[in-house]
């Protein structure tokens, strides 16, 4: 197996989208104990500047992603997709929707579009999507967007995969904003108002850029307020504009290396480790014996 993924990995360099996929499936698989074997996957040649686009259901994040693939790619960029979906609390199963999402660049060489169940994970990626991403620096994307489930205040894990954070919301989010707005401005670099062309969302903008200047630290004071449309691509070339800002500065390379970020993908690659080993030995209870044994 390990020269088998050796050879993916090779091919995954050389832009091989189909060797690409089948590597994303043995990350998947293998966990991250596929490090020890496979270094490279530490060190990649290039980096994909990763954009993260969260926010509660409904916002519109999947019609906004394929508006904003229609601009990446006019610019001449690759792109890289990893749609993260809500997984079954029971079967750990996921409804993988990248057959249908972004229908427009679905044959398209130079997108690559991959969905992953969330696992169950509260924060919104599995850890499996800290291995994938790795896997599409190899590949040299210009830039991956990674769409999470969508769930509000859980969603942190984002900002420690993402160089840049974009929260979605739509006029109608302001009830719920509340209950929300510790965690997105911890994580929020970008809020994006989607929908924008419906009634109230003048005022919605401006409580949320009062509820940014309350917070007052340094962090928030960075924060941008866009309005889009994604129906109609108002406002998609200014985000993609903003994204294509950041990647132009190179610090998000140097905040790759921050030890939060490092010491929290290690605890979830670990976590995952854990998991795995924990489901590995109780798949083996078949009676009140094997149960006692396991202590």
């Amino acid at each position: 197996m390990s020269d088998q993924t050796g050879d993916l990995i090779r091919r995954t360099e050389n832009q091989d989208v189909a060797a690409l996929a089948r590597l994303l499936t043995v990350l998947e698989r293998e966990g991250p104990a596929i490090f020890r074997d496979q270094p490279r996957l530490l060190q990649p040649a290039s980096q994909a500047f990763r954009v993260g686009i969260t926010g509660p259901p409904g916002a519109g994040k999947s019609t906004l992603i394929g508006k904003v693939l229609t601009v990446l790619r006019a610019r001449g960029l690759r792109v890289g997709v990893l749609a993260v979906d809500p997984s079954s609390p029971f079967s750990k199963g996921a409804v993988l929707g990248d057959r249908i999402r972004y229908s427009d660049h679905f044959n398209d060489p130079h997108v690559f579009i991959r969905s992953l169940g969330s696992r169950g994970s509260l924060g919104g990626l599995s850890a499996s999507a800290y291995l994938m991403v790795r896997a599409f620096d190899l590949a040299k994307f210009d830039l991956v967007l990674i769409e999470t489930v969508g769930v509000g205040q859980t969603e942190l894990e984002i900002m420690n995969v993402a160089d840049l954070v974009s929260v979605v919301l739509v006029p109608e989010s302001g009830d719920s904003i509340q209950g929300m707005k510790a965690g997105l401005l911890e994580i929020a670099d970008l809020f994006v108002v989607n929908k924008a062309d419906r009634p109230g969302a003048d005022v919605f903008i401006r409580e949320l850029e009062a509820s940014i200047r309350l917070d007052g630290s340094e962090r928030t004071a960075a924060i941008r307020i866009l309005p889009t449309t994604a129906t109609t691509g108002s406002g998609v070339e200014d985000l993609v504009d903003v994204f294509e800002k950041a990647r132009s500065q190179s610090d998000w390379k140097v905040r790759r290396q921050d030890l939060l970020r490092l010491r929290s993908e290690a605890k979830a690659l670990l976590r995952e480790q854990a998991e795995r080993t924990i489901e590995a030995k109780t798949s083996q209870v078949q009676s009140a014996d094997d149960f006692a044994k396991l202590f």
